[in-house]
Protein backbone atom coordinates (compact mmCIF):
# COMPACT_ATOMS: atom_id res chain seq x y z
CA UNK A 1 0.00 0.00 0.00
CA UNK A 2 2.95 2.72 0.83
CA UNK A 3 4.55 1.36 -2.44
CA UNK A 4 0.94 2.31 -4.46
CA UNK A 5 0.71 5.96 -2.50
CA UNK A 6 4.56 6.57 -3.20
CA UNK A 7 3.68 5.89 -7.06
CA UNK A 8 0.79 8.16 -7.08
CA UNK A 9 2.63 10.90 -5.22
CA UNK A 10 5.29 10.73 -7.62
CA UNK A 11 3.17 11.34 -10.70
CA UNK A 12 1.70 14.44 -9.47
CA UNK A 13 5.55 15.66 -8.85
CA UNK A 14 6.65 14.57 -11.56
CA UNK A 15 6.40 17.15 -14.33
CA UNK A 16 6.31 15.48 -17.78
CA UNK A 17 3.66 12.61 -15.93
CA UNK A 18 1.87 15.54 -14.79
CA UNK A 19 1.71 17.02 -18.39
CA UNK A 20 0.92 13.66 -20.21
CA UNK A 21 -2.01 12.70 -17.41
CA UNK A 22 -3.46 16.47 -17.46
CA UNK A 23 -3.28 15.87 -21.37
CA UNK A 24 -5.42 12.29 -21.78
CA UNK A 25 -7.89 14.35 -19.37
CA UNK A 26 -8.34 17.00 -21.04
CA UNK A 27 -8.51 15.18 -24.57
CA UNK A 28 -10.90 12.89 -22.78
CA UNK A 29 -12.72 15.83 -22.21
CA UNK A 30 -13.14 17.47 -25.58
CA UNK A 31 -14.52 14.10 -26.43
CA UNK A 32 -17.03 14.48 -24.43
CA UNK A 33 -17.80 17.47 -25.29
CA UNK A 34 -18.25 16.56 -28.88
CA UNK A 35 -20.66 13.83 -27.49
CA UNK A 36 -23.06 15.82 -26.56
CA UNK A 37 -23.95 18.26 -29.24
CA UNK A 38 -26.40 16.18 -31.76
CA UNK A 39 -26.62 16.23 -35.41
CA UNK A 40 -29.94 18.54 -36.39
CA UNK A 41 -33.45 17.14 -36.53
CA UNK A 42 -33.14 14.27 -34.04
CA UNK A 43 -36.59 13.13 -32.31
CA UNK A 44 -35.50 12.40 -28.98
CA UNK A 45 -38.44 10.23 -27.68
CA UNK A 46 -38.24 7.94 -30.55
CA UNK A 47 -34.51 7.93 -30.22
CA UNK A 48 -34.62 6.71 -26.39
CA UNK A 49 -38.05 4.07 -27.38
CA UNK A 50 -35.38 3.25 -30.19
CA UNK A 51 -32.43 2.29 -27.79
CA UNK A 52 -34.38 0.62 -25.23
CA UNK A 53 -33.82 -3.12 -25.31
CA UNK A 54 -31.87 -3.18 -28.57
CA UNK A 55 -28.45 -5.05 -27.89
CA UNK A 56 -27.08 -4.36 -31.40
CA UNK A 57 -27.55 -0.50 -30.84
CA UNK A 58 -26.45 -0.79 -27.28
CA UNK A 59 -22.90 -2.67 -28.42
CA UNK A 60 -22.47 -0.17 -30.93
CA UNK A 61 -23.16 2.52 -28.89
CA UNK A 62 -20.07 1.32 -26.87
CA UNK A 63 -17.65 1.29 -29.65
CA UNK A 64 -18.93 5.22 -29.93
CA UNK A 65 -17.85 5.88 -26.70
CA UNK A 66 -21.75 6.52 -26.02
CA UNK A 67 -22.05 9.61 -28.78
CA UNK A 68 -24.27 7.01 -30.85
CA UNK A 69 -26.97 7.07 -27.51
CA UNK A 70 -27.40 11.14 -28.11
CA UNK A 71 -26.92 11.12 -31.81
CA UNK A 72 -24.39 13.09 -31.61
CA UNK A 73 -21.51 14.80 -34.12
CA UNK A 74 -19.11 11.86 -33.23
CA UNK A 75 -21.87 8.92 -33.49
CA UNK A 76 -19.27 6.55 -34.79
CA UNK A 77 -16.77 6.78 -32.77
CA UNK A 78 -13.66 5.04 -32.79
CA UNK A 79 -15.37 2.63 -35.10
CA UNK A 80 -14.51 3.12 -38.68
CA UNK A 81 -10.58 2.97 -37.42
CA UNK A 82 -10.53 -0.14 -35.90
CA UNK A 83 -12.16 -2.00 -38.80
CA UNK A 84 -9.80 -0.10 -40.81
CA UNK A 85 -6.88 -1.51 -38.63
CA UNK A 86 -8.41 -4.30 -38.74
CA UNK A 87 -8.25 -4.68 -42.34
CA UNK A 88 -4.96 -3.44 -42.66
CA UNK A 89 -4.00 -6.15 -40.08
CA UNK A 90 -5.19 -9.11 -41.70
CA UNK A 91 -3.20 -7.48 -45.01
CA UNK A 92 0.03 -8.22 -44.00
CA UNK A 93 -0.97 -11.98 -43.67
CA UNK A 94 -1.59 -11.70 -47.28
CA UNK A 95 0.90 -8.84 -48.65
CA UNK A 96 4.70 -9.60 -47.68
CA UNK A 97 5.47 -6.04 -48.67
CA UNK A 98 2.55 -4.73 -45.91
CA UNK A 99 4.47 -7.41 -43.70
CA UNK A 100 7.77 -6.26 -43.87
CA UNK A 101 6.70 -2.70 -43.54
CA UNK A 102 5.22 -3.75 -40.67
CA UNK A 103 7.66 -5.81 -38.71
CA UNK A 104 11.28 -5.17 -40.77
CA UNK A 105 11.15 -0.91 -41.36
CA UNK A 106 11.36 -0.33 -37.59
CA UNK A 107 9.46 3.10 -36.71
CA UNK A 108 9.20 4.59 -40.40
CA UNK A 109 7.03 1.52 -41.43
CA UNK A 110 4.89 1.48 -38.62
CA UNK A 111 4.02 5.03 -39.33
CA UNK A 112 3.86 4.32 -42.85
CA UNK A 113 1.61 1.55 -42.06
CA UNK A 114 -0.52 3.37 -39.61
CA UNK A 115 -0.69 6.23 -42.06
CA UNK A 116 -2.15 3.55 -44.49
CA UNK A 117 -4.77 2.81 -41.67
CA UNK A 118 -6.26 6.52 -41.71
CA UNK A 119 -6.29 6.62 -45.20
CA UNK A 120 -9.01 3.69 -45.20
CA UNK A 121 -10.76 5.23 -42.39
CA UNK A 122 -12.24 7.52 -44.83
CA UNK A 123 -14.22 5.89 -47.10
CA UNK A 124 -15.12 3.22 -44.29
CA UNK A 125 -16.66 6.25 -42.00
CA UNK A 126 -18.54 7.41 -44.86
CA UNK A 127 -19.81 4.22 -45.69
CA UNK A 128 -20.94 3.55 -42.17
CA UNK A 129 -22.02 7.30 -41.33
CA UNK A 130 -24.72 6.88 -44.67
CA UNK A 131 -25.62 3.86 -43.59
CA UNK A 132 -26.49 4.86 -39.71
CA UNK A 133 -28.38 7.81 -40.75
CA UNK A 134 -30.63 6.23 -43.47
CA UNK A 135 -31.66 3.53 -40.91
CA UNK A 136 -32.19 5.84 -38.00
CA UNK A 137 -34.50 8.20 -40.57
CA UNK A 138 -36.65 5.53 -41.72
CA UNK A 139 -37.01 4.66 -38.11
CA UNK A 140 -38.29 7.90 -38.21
CA UNK A 141 -35.39 9.29 -35.42
CA UNK A 142 -34.30 11.83 -37.77
CA UNK A 143 -35.98 13.69 -39.62
CA UNK A 144 -36.21 13.12 -43.36
CA UNK A 145 -33.59 15.24 -45.47
CA UNK A 146 -33.21 16.05 -48.81
CA UNK A 147 -30.05 15.66 -50.60
CA UNK A 148 -28.20 18.67 -49.88
CA UNK A 149 -28.97 18.17 -46.16
CA UNK A 150 -28.19 14.30 -46.54
CA UNK A 151 -24.63 15.36 -47.95
CA UNK A 152 -24.09 17.40 -45.14
CA UNK A 153 -25.01 15.11 -42.32
CA UNK A 154 -22.72 12.82 -43.51
CA UNK A 155 -19.86 15.32 -43.76
CA UNK A 156 -20.32 16.37 -40.21
CA UNK A 157 -20.34 12.64 -39.12
CA UNK A 158 -17.39 11.54 -40.88
CA UNK A 159 -15.25 14.56 -39.50
CA UNK A 160 -16.11 13.85 -35.95
CA UNK A 161 -14.80 10.08 -36.43
CA UNK A 162 -11.59 11.28 -38.31
CA UNK A 163 -11.68 14.04 -35.17
CA UNK A 164 -11.94 11.25 -32.55
CA UNK A 165 -9.33 8.73 -34.91
CA UNK A 166 -7.00 12.03 -34.45
CA UNK A 167 -7.82 12.56 -30.64
CA UNK A 168 -6.65 9.20 -30.37
CA UNK A 169 -3.76 9.23 -31.96
CA UNK A 170 -2.65 12.53 -30.16
CA UNK A 171 -3.34 10.67 -26.46
CA UNK A 172 -0.95 7.44 -27.90
CA UNK A 173 1.33 10.16 -28.28
CA UNK A 174 1.97 12.77 -25.81
CA UNK A 175 -0.26 11.23 -23.09
CA UNK A 176 -0.59 7.30 -21.51
CA UNK A 177 -1.57 4.71 -22.55
CA UNK A 178 -3.62 3.54 -26.22
CA UNK A 179 -6.42 6.63 -27.04
CA UNK A 180 -8.73 4.43 -29.29
CA UNK A 181 -8.97 2.14 -25.77
CA UNK A 182 -9.20 5.07 -24.11
CA UNK A 183 -11.72 7.09 -25.37
CA UNK A 184 -14.27 3.46 -25.37
CA UNK A 185 -13.16 3.72 -22.22
CA UNK A 186 -14.09 7.14 -21.19
CA UNK A 187 -17.74 6.88 -23.32
CA UNK A 188 -18.65 3.76 -21.29
CA UNK A 189 -17.47 5.29 -17.62
CA UNK A 190 -19.48 8.60 -18.81
CA UNK A 191 -22.81 6.05 -18.90
CA UNK A 192 -21.92 5.17 -15.23
CA UNK A 193 -24.40 7.42 -13.47
CA UNK A 194 -26.85 7.26 -15.17
CA UNK A 195 -26.80 3.57 -15.38
CA UNK A 196 -26.34 3.02 -11.95
CA UNK A 197 -29.44 6.05 -11.18
CA UNK A 198 -31.95 3.49 -13.80
CA UNK A 199 -31.01 0.83 -11.04
CA UNK A 200 -31.46 2.75 -8.16
CA UNK A 201 -34.78 3.83 -9.54
CA UNK A 202 -35.79 0.67 -11.23
CA UNK A 203 -34.71 -1.68 -7.71
CA UNK A 204 -37.21 -4.71 -7.30
CA UNK A 205 -36.66 -6.80 -3.99
CA UNK A 206 -37.47 -9.52 -6.15
CA UNK A 207 -34.77 -8.97 -8.43
CA UNK A 208 -32.01 -9.40 -5.66
CA UNK A 209 -30.96 -12.99 -6.37
CA UNK A 210 -30.55 -11.83 -10.01
CA UNK A 211 -28.92 -8.41 -8.89
CA UNK A 212 -26.00 -10.70 -6.45
CA UNK A 213 -25.62 -13.22 -9.89
CA UNK A 214 -25.02 -10.43 -12.02
CA UNK A 215 -22.48 -9.02 -8.93
CA UNK A 216 -20.34 -12.23 -8.84
CA UNK A 217 -19.92 -12.55 -12.42
CA UNK A 218 -18.96 -9.07 -12.56
CA UNK A 219 -16.12 -10.27 -9.75
CA UNK A 220 -14.98 -13.45 -12.27
CA UNK A 221 -14.75 -11.16 -14.98
CA UNK A 222 -12.48 -8.47 -13.21
CA UNK A 223 -10.63 -11.48 -11.39
CA UNK A 224 -10.04 -13.31 -14.61
CA UNK A 225 -8.54 -10.31 -16.64
CA UNK A 226 -6.45 -9.36 -14.10
CA UNK A 227 -5.08 -12.86 -13.60
CA UNK A 228 -4.48 -13.40 -17.56
CA UNK A 229 -3.26 -10.09 -17.86
CA UNK A 230 -0.79 -11.01 -15.33
CA UNK A 231 0.32 -14.10 -15.78
CA UNK A 232 3.73 -14.49 -17.59
CA UNK A 233 5.94 -17.60 -18.61
CA UNK A 234 9.25 -16.73 -17.86
CA UNK A 235 11.62 -18.70 -20.49
CA UNK A 236 15.60 -18.57 -18.94
CA UNK A 237 18.09 -16.55 -20.72
CA UNK A 238 22.29 -16.65 -20.07
CA UNK A 239 24.69 -14.35 -21.29
CA UNK A 240 27.75 -15.83 -22.42
CA UNK A 241 30.69 -14.84 -21.14
CA UNK A 242 33.42 -12.52 -23.01
CA UNK A 243 36.94 -11.16 -21.69
CA UNK A 244 37.72 -7.82 -22.73
CA UNK A 245 41.48 -7.18 -21.27
CA UNK A 246 41.57 -7.88 -17.46
CA UNK A 247 37.55 -7.96 -17.66
CA UNK A 248 34.74 -10.37 -17.94
CA UNK A 249 31.76 -9.39 -19.15
CA UNK A 250 28.57 -11.41 -19.16
CA UNK A 251 27.86 -14.90 -17.28
CA UNK A 252 24.56 -13.65 -15.97
CA UNK A 253 21.63 -15.35 -15.66
CA UNK A 254 18.04 -13.79 -16.56
CA UNK A 255 14.42 -14.60 -18.04
CA UNK A 256 12.56 -13.37 -21.06
CA UNK A 257 8.82 -13.10 -19.84
CA UNK A 258 6.04 -13.64 -22.10
CA UNK A 259 2.93 -12.49 -21.14
CA UNK A 260 -0.15 -15.08 -21.19
CA UNK A 261 -2.43 -12.37 -23.18
CA UNK A 262 0.02 -10.41 -25.69
CA UNK A 263 -2.55 -8.88 -27.41
CA UNK A 264 -4.63 -7.36 -23.97
CA UNK A 265 -8.05 -5.71 -24.71
CA UNK A 266 -7.98 -5.45 -28.52
CA UNK A 267 -8.91 -9.02 -29.72
CA UNK A 268 -12.32 -8.05 -27.96
CA UNK A 269 -12.61 -4.46 -29.89
CA UNK A 270 -12.19 -6.25 -32.89
CA UNK A 271 -14.47 -9.18 -32.47
CA UNK A 272 -17.17 -6.52 -31.31
CA UNK A 273 -16.28 -4.45 -34.29
CA UNK A 274 -16.39 -7.75 -36.89
CA UNK A 275 -19.63 -8.95 -35.25
CA UNK A 276 -21.31 -5.72 -35.33
CA UNK A 277 -20.45 -4.74 -39.20
CA UNK A 278 -22.29 -7.76 -40.77
CA UNK A 279 -25.44 -6.34 -38.47
CA UNK A 280 -25.30 -3.02 -39.20
CA UNK A 281 -25.15 -3.86 -43.38
CA UNK A 282 -28.39 -5.87 -42.71
CA UNK A 283 -30.56 -3.43 -40.71
CA UNK A 284 -29.67 -1.16 -43.60
CA UNK A 285 -31.00 -3.68 -46.52
CA UNK A 286 -33.80 -4.85 -44.41
CA UNK A 287 -35.14 -1.20 -45.42
CA UNK A 288 -34.67 -1.29 -48.64
CA UNK A 289 -38.05 -1.29 -50.82
CA UNK A 290 -37.84 -4.89 -52.32
CA UNK A 291 -39.67 -7.78 -50.81
CA UNK A 292 -36.48 -10.29 -51.66
CA UNK A 293 -34.17 -8.15 -50.01
CA UNK A 294 -35.83 -7.72 -46.84
CA UNK A 295 -36.88 -11.13 -46.68
CA UNK A 296 -33.11 -11.89 -46.87
CA UNK A 297 -31.80 -9.54 -44.38
CA UNK A 298 -34.72 -10.96 -42.16
CA UNK A 299 -33.38 -14.23 -42.18
CA UNK A 300 -29.94 -13.20 -42.12
CA UNK A 301 -30.64 -11.08 -39.06
CA UNK A 302 -32.92 -13.73 -37.36
CA UNK A 303 -29.59 -15.69 -37.38
CA UNK A 304 -27.00 -12.99 -36.17
CA UNK A 305 -29.38 -12.68 -33.12
CA UNK A 306 -29.73 -15.96 -32.09
CA UNK A 307 -28.06 -16.30 -28.76
CA UNK A 308 -26.06 -19.39 -29.07
CA UNK A 309 -25.14 -18.70 -32.84
CA UNK A 310 -24.10 -15.34 -31.07
CA UNK A 311 -22.06 -16.57 -28.00
CA UNK A 312 -20.31 -19.39 -30.36
CA UNK A 313 -19.17 -16.88 -32.81
CA UNK A 314 -18.13 -14.37 -30.30
CA UNK A 315 -16.26 -16.94 -28.82
CA UNK A 316 -14.37 -18.13 -31.49
CA UNK A 317 -13.48 -14.59 -32.66
CA UNK A 318 -11.87 -13.87 -29.53
CA UNK A 319 -10.33 -16.73 -29.67
CA UNK A 320 -8.96 -16.07 -32.89
CA UNK A 321 -8.25 -12.86 -32.70
CA UNK A 322 -5.63 -13.73 -29.62
CA UNK A 323 -4.06 -15.53 -31.75
CA UNK A 324 -3.96 -13.20 -35.02
CA UNK A 325 -3.14 -9.56 -33.16
CA UNK A 326 -0.20 -12.26 -31.15
CA UNK A 327 1.18 -13.25 -34.38
CA UNK A 328 1.15 -9.55 -35.90
CA UNK A 329 2.84 -8.14 -33.10
CA UNK A 330 5.11 -10.56 -31.70
CA UNK A 331 8.13 -12.04 -33.60
CA UNK A 332 10.28 -15.20 -32.41
CA UNK A 333 12.27 -14.52 -35.44
CA UNK A 334 12.98 -10.61 -34.48
CA UNK A 335 13.81 -11.89 -30.48
CA UNK A 336 16.29 -15.60 -31.45
CA UNK A 337 18.04 -12.53 -33.52
CA UNK A 338 18.11 -9.98 -30.91
CA UNK A 339 19.32 -12.60 -28.34
CA UNK A 340 22.03 -14.15 -30.60
CA UNK A 341 23.67 -10.06 -31.41
CA UNK A 342 23.49 -9.38 -27.56
CA UNK A 343 25.68 -12.75 -27.25
CA UNK A 344 22.35 -14.60 -25.04
CA UNK A 345 21.37 -18.01 -25.52
CA UNK A 346 18.61 -20.02 -24.02
CA UNK A 347 20.13 -22.89 -22.21
CA UNK A 348 19.72 -26.09 -23.87
CA UNK A 349 18.77 -24.60 -27.04
CA UNK A 350 21.06 -23.87 -29.92
CA UNK A 351 21.08 -20.32 -30.71
CA UNK A 352 19.00 -18.62 -33.91
CA UNK A 353 16.42 -20.78 -35.74
CA UNK A 354 16.10 -23.29 -32.91
CA UNK A 355 15.59 -20.22 -30.57
CA UNK A 356 13.00 -18.94 -32.26
CA UNK A 357 11.10 -22.39 -32.93
CA UNK A 358 11.22 -22.84 -28.97
CA UNK A 359 9.93 -19.64 -28.56
CA UNK A 360 7.28 -19.52 -30.79
CA UNK A 361 6.31 -23.31 -29.45
CA UNK A 362 6.22 -21.69 -25.99
CA UNK A 363 4.15 -18.27 -27.28
CA UNK A 364 1.51 -20.97 -28.88
CA UNK A 365 1.12 -22.77 -25.79
CA UNK A 366 0.50 -19.88 -23.58
CA UNK A 367 -1.39 -17.95 -25.77
CA UNK A 368 -4.21 -20.82 -26.11
CA UNK A 369 -5.00 -20.51 -22.06
CA UNK A 370 -4.99 -16.96 -22.73
CA UNK A 371 -7.62 -16.81 -26.03
CA UNK A 372 -9.54 -19.81 -24.29
CA UNK A 373 -10.24 -17.72 -20.55
CA UNK A 374 -10.74 -14.63 -22.63
CA UNK A 375 -13.41 -16.25 -24.95
CA UNK A 376 -15.02 -17.51 -21.96
CA UNK A 377 -15.18 -14.84 -20.45
CA UNK A 378 -16.17 -12.61 -22.93
CA UNK A 379 -19.63 -15.32 -23.27
CA UNK A 380 -20.19 -15.34 -19.75
CA UNK A 381 -22.66 -12.41 -19.40
CA UNK A 382 -24.14 -13.28 -22.55
CA UNK A 383 -24.75 -16.94 -20.90
CA UNK A 384 -26.10 -15.00 -18.04
CA UNK A 385 -28.46 -13.13 -20.44
CA UNK A 386 -29.74 -16.46 -21.84
CA UNK A 387 -31.16 -17.38 -18.25
CA UNK A 388 -32.43 -13.76 -17.15
CA UNK A 389 -33.35 -12.62 -20.62
CA UNK A 390 -32.02 -9.28 -19.70
CA UNK A 391 -30.28 -7.31 -22.39
CA UNK A 392 -28.43 -5.47 -20.44
CA UNK A 393 -26.25 -7.93 -18.82
CA UNK A 394 -24.47 -8.75 -22.54
CA UNK A 395 -24.05 -4.81 -23.36
CA UNK A 396 -22.63 -4.64 -19.30
CA UNK A 397 -20.67 -7.95 -19.15
CA UNK A 398 -18.82 -6.44 -22.70
CA UNK A 399 -18.28 -3.31 -20.99
CA UNK A 400 -16.74 -4.40 -17.98
CA UNK A 401 -14.22 -6.47 -19.74
CA UNK A 402 -13.57 -3.67 -21.71
CA UNK A 403 -13.22 -1.25 -19.07
CA UNK A 404 -10.53 -3.81 -17.02
CA UNK A 405 -8.60 -4.55 -19.70
CA UNK A 406 -7.52 -0.54 -20.45
CA UNK A 407 -7.49 0.17 -17.12
CA UNK A 408 -5.14 -2.85 -16.32
CA UNK A 409 -3.02 -1.40 -19.62
CA UNK A 410 -2.95 1.91 -18.40
CA UNK A 411 -1.74 1.31 -15.02
CA UNK A 412 0.88 -0.95 -16.46
CA UNK A 413 1.93 2.00 -18.77
CA UNK A 414 2.06 4.13 -15.79
CA UNK A 415 3.98 2.12 -13.52
CA UNK A 416 6.63 1.63 -16.51
CA UNK A 417 6.90 5.77 -17.27
CA UNK A 418 7.43 5.70 -13.17
CA UNK A 419 10.37 3.00 -13.61
CA UNK A 420 11.85 5.30 -16.37
CA UNK A 421 11.98 8.22 -14.17
CA UNK A 422 12.81 6.47 -11.15
CA UNK A 423 16.32 4.51 -13.55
Amino acid sequence: MDNFLQKIKLVFHDSVLRKRLLFVIFALAVFRLLAAVPVPGIDALRLEEFFSGNQFFGLLNIFSGGGLANLSIVMLGVAPYITASIIMQLMTIMSAKLKALYHEEGEAGRKKFSQYSRLLTLPLAIIQAYALLVLLERQGIVAHLDLWSQIVNVGVVVAGSVLLMWIGELISEYGIGNGVSLIIFAGIVAALPSTVAQLVFSFDVSQIPLYIAFLFVAIAIIAGVIIITEAERPIPVTYAKRVRGMKVYGGVSTYLPLRVNQAGVIPIIFALSLLLLPQMVFNFLGNIDSSIVQAISKAVLSFLNNGWFYSIFYFLLVFLFTYFYTAVTFDPDAIATNLQKGGAFVPGVRPGQATSQYVARILTRITFVGALFLGLIAVLPLAMQAITGITALAIGGTALLIVVSVVLDLVKKIDAQISMREY
